[in-house]
Formats: C-alpha cells, sequence, structure tokens
C-alpha cells in the first residue's frame, strides 16, 4: 500500500506557474506508475500526465502538452508537476495517483492523494 500527499498548489495569476509535489510513503515508490488528475469546479476528474516507474516515459493531456511537465524523484519518493504558462481553465483540484500498471495509472488508478488546490486568475 502506499499514502500520496499533495503539495504546492495556490493561487496564481494568469502566465504565472507553480510546481506541484506528491510525496508518497509506505510500500517502494519506485514499483509504481505516479499520474496527475485534476477536478475543474462543477466538473469530472479527467487525466493530466503519467510517468512510468523509472521515470523514462511520459504522457501527457493535450490540454496541458508543451505547457506542464511531470517528473519524479525515487531516491526523494517524491513526483512533481511543473505547471507553466498556466490558464484560468487550468483551475482545479489536482490529485496525484499511483498504480503498479503504466496503463491503469492513467484510466482507474489504485490510490490517490487528497488534492491540492489550484487557482488560476485572469
Amino acid at each position: 500500500q502506499v499514502q500520496l500527499v499533495e503539495s504546492g498548489g495556490g493561487l496564481v495569476q494568469a502566465g504565472g506557474s507553480l510546481r506541484l509535489s506528491c510525496a508518497a510513503s509506505g510500500r517502494t515508490f519506485s514499483s509504481y506508475a505516479m499520474g496527475w488528475f485534476r477536478q475543474p469546479p462543477g466538473e469530472e476528474r479527467e487525466f493530466v500526465a503519467q510517468i512510468s516507474r523509472s521515470g523514462g516515459s511520459t504522457y501527457y493531456a493535450d490540454s496541458v502538452k508543451g505547457r506542464f511537465t511531470i517528473s519524479r524523484d525515487n531516491a526523494k519518493n517524491t513526483m512533481y508537476l511543473q505547471m507553466n504558462s498556466l490558464k484560468p481553465e487550468d483551475t482545479a483540484v489536482y490529485f496525484c495517483a499511483a498504480d503498479p500498471s503504466v496503463v491503469e495509472v492513467a484510466r482507474t488508478p489504485h490510490y490517490w492523494g487528497q488534492g491540492t488546490q489550484v487557482t488560476v486568475s485572469s
């Protein structure tokens, strides 16, 4: 089992940047593919990005491609989401997720964090 805790959310102006972190505890962090999801106000949760166990492979939703970068540091048991050129439509609660499967982490991951709020003002 793995426990996930997000941090780094906040209020930022459009065009600004934020870096989210997801700290993991429990079983070996490198055993899990990791992902980020978000839930905008009044909408369903949506996939943002994923990263393989080693960090060598990443995949992004079209809406964030070129602006967001997912990374991980297995020595620190931590995953990151660098968000640049933020837009008001990026406003959402951001969740990190983990799953042993690199396929399932982007669909129905087994483990979730509690979420962190990101608000982008225009």
